[in-house]
């Protein structure tokens, strides 16, 4: 799981001044939090975990300065890198960051689901979004289709409450069997559709 647990970020126990920070964090717009729902077969917002979620920076630019800031200074050869697609890095934090930039720019909550797949770990949607009564779920993988288990499982366990299902890469459109394929820079338009 990579959600943000606070009292692993500190090394202590949580208290009521780290939780008002976090507000802080989130009132300020620096950041914004995806909230794992427990039971996505109903609405949303109406089983999200609030002691559950995952926090992504606002800024984009910011995120990747950081990611691949380690000398202290910006090194403009980053961008070019990330344009070009060569850049020596599992990008895929990069890019769940921008898409989950643009799911908030579009009024959508921030939402994904986590399960036990075994004892020792877990199926996961990166987003869920809602189209009227139904849920699309979609996984953002930072080169190919690579695996993408946690989509068909879901897909398994919930099918009926399911709209589509979307895969985001960098990868052309495309389907397989169910599975809408679209590059990143789509979603905005898929947005506008809901």
């Amino acid at each position: 799981k990579r959600s943000y647990v606070i009292s692993a970020a500190t090394g202590k126990k949580k208290i009521h001044k780290d939780l008002e920070r976090l507000y802080d964090l989130l009132d300020s717009k620096t950041v914004v939090a995806s909230y794992n729902v427990l039971n996505p077969s109903i609405a949303l917002s109406q089983t999200r975990d609030n002691d559950t979620f995952k926090l992504y920076l606002a800024d984009t630019g910011l995120f990747t300065t950081m990611i691949f800031n380690s000398s202290g200074e910006t090194d403009e050869n980053i961008y070019n890198k990330l344009l070009s697609d060569s850049l020596p890095a599992d990008l895929g934090y990069l890019y769940e960051n921008a898409v989950a930039q643009m799911i908030t720019a579009s009024d959508q909550g921030l939402y994904y689901h986590t399960w036990k797949k075994d004892k020792t770990s877990y199926y996961e949607i990166d987003f869920l979004l809602s189209e009227k009564t139904k849920l699309i779920p979609i996984e953002v993988k930072s080169s190919g289709l690579g695996s993408h288990k946690s989509i068909i499982e879901f897909q398994k366990k919930y099918s009926k409450y399911i709209s589509k299902e979307i895969l985001l890469s960098q990868k052309d459109i495309g389907n397989v069997e169910m599975l809408k394929l679209y590059p990143i820079y789509m979603l905005p338009f898929i947005l506008e559709e809901l």
